[in-house]
């Protein structure tokens, strides 16, 4: 069985539950307190290929750190937005569980089935 990864937040609920869902199904995920130790910009660039999204897809729009950097400006390219995660990590949407070369963002939770062929 490939090694799970999970960026996780424990104050998060859906980042617990996905947790759950995972350990339940007998998967000890490695986990990333990406709050603590955020992605690097390369790391943050392989996760987005991994989940199949772009860097605007995977922001909290909702964070209070979305407004102040401006954010919401259109012009701003895929590095850009990485920087911004990279810098202010409670930007980045959660939970991501990797496995492999695929990954999946855990809202959901049950979205992680898929990547256990569930």
């Amino acid at each position: 069985m490939s090694a799970y990864t999970i960026y996780h937040n424990p104050r998060c609920s859906k980042s617990r539950q996905t947790l759950q869902l995972l350990q339940d199904r007998g998967v000890e995920p490695e986990v990333v307190l990406y709050l603590e130790t955020p992605p690097s910009a390369n790391e943050l660039a392989g996760l987005l290929d991994k989940l199949g999204m772009t860097a605007r897809q995977l922001l909290r729009k909702g964070e209070e750190e979305y407004k102040l950097r401006g954010l919401s400006d259109q012009s701003l390219d895929d590095e850009a937005l990485i920087q911004a995660m990279c810098e202010a990590p409670k930007l980045i949407e959660r939970p991501i569980v990797i496995c492999g070369d695929r990954a999946v963002l855990g809202r959901p939770p049950e979205n992680v089935l898929d990547l256990l062929g569930a």
